[in-house]
């Protein structure tokens, strides 16, 4: 085949440090934005962000040479660096760390809905309940000491 194609779609899942609740609602729409921007600006292609105000919920198509540790790693470092200095939060910080499911094109529009109703959906269940459920529907093992 002389050319490569490629559907790799990540749904990716991470917190603010100590999962404190310091995204604001007066300016978590801006940080949306942002991270769509940072996406872009990294080579990916942003499907949808969202998240409350301790996490954030993204749907991103990357390319096949990707990292993701090192898209995440430079996303994470960008948007960081972003509310501290635009918005003016000094104590800003991600958690170490973060959650990516890979996603059929297929459901697109039903993780799309997902992320774009975060704060509804967490009227019903916590992040952690949440983290565990993708994390089993996954198959993905994991220690309980470091899902906080």
């Amino acid at each position: 085949m002389p050319s490569t194609y490629t559907c790799l779609l990540y749904h990716i899942v991470f917190s603010t440090k100590n999962r404190e609740p310091s995204i604001a609602p007066s300016w978590r729409p801006r940080l949306h934005e942002y991270l769509g921007g940072a996406i872009r600006g990294l080579g990916g292609t942003p499907q949808g962000v969202g998240g409350t105000s301790d996490h954030i919920h993204i749907l991103a198509g990357l390319t096949a040479s990707h990292c993701l540790a090192d898209f995440m790693r430079e996303l994470k470092k960008a948007s960081s660096v972003w509310v501290t200095e635009t918005i003016r939060e000094p104590g800003f910080h991600w958690q170490e760390g973060y959650a990516a499911f890979t996603v059929s094109a297929s459901v697109r529009p039903a993780v799309q809905q997902y992320i774009d109703h975060q704060e509804e959906h967490h009227r019903k269940q916590t992040f952690r309940e949440e983290l565990i459920e993708f994390l089993e529907k996954s198959g993905i093992e994991y220690d309980e000491r470091y899902l906080d």
